[in-house]
This record gives structure tokens, C-alpha cells and sequence, in this order.
């Protein structure tokens, strides 16, 4: 623990330390251009959103403004193969997630790259409940109402997801594997497109990250009925969890972070880290994130990195036990 914390506030230091020696060694003038952040996903859903709530903070630190390129699909791993495939010049960046980097390596089967290799993380920054929710004036009110439903009429039994390997889809695949009932999967391309299919009713639920939905959950558009993680979630400790609605065994936490592609010189990458680390310290940027449903979770990159790893190996045998794969 106290090696962990040692490690944590030298990354705090780096931006420091990299000014008084003028950038740092190989970091000449960076940044001296605006930032790159691809995101897997459409405009508007998670990654978009903590992107844009450090931004301000970033900008007056590194002097320049925060570029988001939005490549959704395939779960993400399009916008992830983008960045992985950019120049390692420190100008582009990747908000990785669960599921490019926790669920996408097991999942898909003929990936062009290696996540873990060729777009290694710079910082974790949150750590939030998946939530399931259906339509704000659904008739099912709890876990148990949606589950009987879904036994006496199987054909509805649709849920929508971020897209194919995210953590709403491998969520919705592991609700039905735990009730026995073969839920319907829909892809859409990102967060905001599959929650305006809840609020439409063009499916019956979805199981996706607190933030994506925390607005409309508050104006009524959408229904929370229960948490994915094993315990309650401090940001709404109202909500049960799955397992105390009698699913059984159910504990996802999606994640987020940030990668950068292999080869980025190590001094950019602290210099980078350090300040969104600082930035997840601001009390204004981590009540605004809990104001969406996250939690502030940061860790430097090689404990970071060592956290993935751990991810792929955890996520391994539940994508094999759905049966799920992409080519």
C-alpha cells in the first residue's frame, strides 16, 4: 500500500518536475497543438462525458484545448484500432474502457492488434455500476416484475447495448444466463443511441453504465430497477443489486481510462497521467462525476496496466461461458 501511494504522488509530481526542466527529456515543446482523444462511441455517451469534464482543467494545464473524435462500433475496438494505430507522437489519445481492454481481447477472435501491447493505459480515471433500466413508464417495477415477464413472454426479451463486447452486452447475455431465459441482444452504435431505444421502447431493457443514464433516470425518461455490482453503489445506495433480486451471482463494474499508443515517449505519458490524476483530486471534477453516477478511481499507469491484465484473465471464462464471440 504505501509503495502504491509513493508511486502515485511521484506521478502527481511529474508535471512539475517536466516544466522546471523545460518539458522533460523528448518532450521538446509538447503540447504545443491540440489533443486527440478517440473515443469508441457516439457523441454524448460516458467517454464523451469524462473527456469533457476534465477538459477545462487540462487546457489550463497544458495549454491547449481537447479534441474528441468519436469512432463508435464494434464495441469500442474500432476508435481503440484508430488509436492504435496513430503516430505515438503524444497527440493522440485513447478513453479505453471495460471493454476494449477488459472483455474485447477474449471476445474478438481476429483482432488486428494487441490492446494490451499496442495501446497500453496512461491512468484509470473511473469506476462506476452497470444499472439495468427500462422505460420510465414501464409496468415493471422491480427485478422480479421484468424477469416474469421475460419468462411468459420470451420474444420481448430484448436488450439494447453500447454495442457488440461492451459491458451492457456481456451484462444483458450474463442476466439471462443467470434467469435461463435467452435475452435478445440489439447492438447500437454507442451509449446514447441504445438508452434513446429504451426510452423509445424499441426494447425492453438495457444494462448499461450509470452515467449513460443518470439524467434521464432523474427526469423520468427511464426506469433504475437494480445495480450490477455485488454491493450497493455509494452514488445510489437506493437501488438493490441484482443479487439481492434473486439473480445470483452478479458483480460487473464497468471502468474507464486512458491509453495512448506504444511508443509515446514515457515523459509525455507522466506529464499526461500526472494531470488527470491531479485533475480526478479536483473535489469540483470528482462531485461532478458522482453527480453522473462514477466514481473517481485513479491509478498510474503501471498499476493500471497490471489492473487490465487482471481484467482480460477475470472476463475470460464469462465470454466463453455465454458462448459469445465476433470474428
Amino acid at each position: 500500500m504505501e509503495l502504491g501511494k509513493r508511486a502515485f504522488l511521484g506521478l502527481l509530481a511529474a508535471p512539475a518536475l517536466a516544466r522546471a526542466q523545460g518539458g522533460g527529456q523528448g518532450t521538446g515543446n509538447w503540447p504545443d497543438r491540440p489533443l486527440r482523444f478517440v473515443i469508441g462511441a457516439a457523441a454524448g455517451g460516458v467517454s464523451d462525458i469524462f473527456v469533457r469534464l476534465m477538459e477545462n482543467r487540462l487546457r489550463e494545464r497544458l495549454g491547449q484545448p481537447s479534441v474528441i473524435d468519436p469512432r463508435p462500433g464494434a464495441g469500442g475496438m474500432l476508435g481503440a484500432e484508430v488509436a492504435a494505430r496513430s503516430a505515438p507522437d503524444g497527440y493522440t489519445f485513447f478513453v479505453n474502457h471495460i471493454a476494449s481492454h477488459g472483455i474485447g481481447p477474449t471476445l474478438y477472435r481476429r483482432l488486428s492488434f494487441d490492446p494490451l501491447r499496442d495501446l497500453p493505459g496512461v491512468c484509470r480515471i473511473a469506476r462506476m455500476p452497470n444499472v439495468l433500466i427500462v422505460k420510465g413508464d414501464s409496468p415493471h417495477r422491480d427485478v422480479a416484475a421484468l424477469v416474469a415477464f421475460m419468462r411468459a413472454n420470451p420474444q420481448a426479451a430484448t436488450f439494447a447495448s453500447a454495442g457488440t463486447g461492451t459491458s451492457s452486452h456481456l451484462s444483458g447475455v450474463l442476466l439471462g444466463l443467470r434467469t435461463g431465459i435467452e435475452t435478445i441482444h440489439v447492438p447500437y452504435r454507442g451509449t446514447a443511441p441504445s438508452m434513446a431505444a429504451v426510452m423509445n421502447g424499441e426494447v425492453l431493457f438495457a444494462i448499461d453504465n450509470a452515467p449513460a443514464s443518470r439524467q434521464q433516470v432523474l427526469g423520468g425518461l427511464l426506469r433504475a430497477l437494480a445495480v450490477s455490482t455485488a454491493e450497493r453503489a455509494d452514488t445510489m445506495p437506493e437501488l438493490p443489486t441484482l443479487q439481492e433480486s434473486g439473480i445470483g451471482e452478479f458483480d460487473v463494474a464497468s471502468w474507464y481510462g486512458i491509453a495512448a499508443p506504444a511508443g509515446v515517449p514515457r515523459p509525455i505519458l507522466d506529464r499526461l497521467g500526472g494531470e488527470v490524476l491531479a485533475a480526478l483530486a479536483d473535489p469540483a471534477i470528482a462531485t461532478r462525476m458522482r453527480d453522473f453516477g462514477a466514481e473517481p478511481a485513479p491509478l498510474p499507469a503501471e498499476a493500471f496496466n497490471d489492473y487490465m491484465r487482471q481484467q482480460v484473465a477475470a472476463w475470460a471464462p464469462v465470454v466463453k461461458a455465454s458462448g459469445a464471440t465476433v470474428d
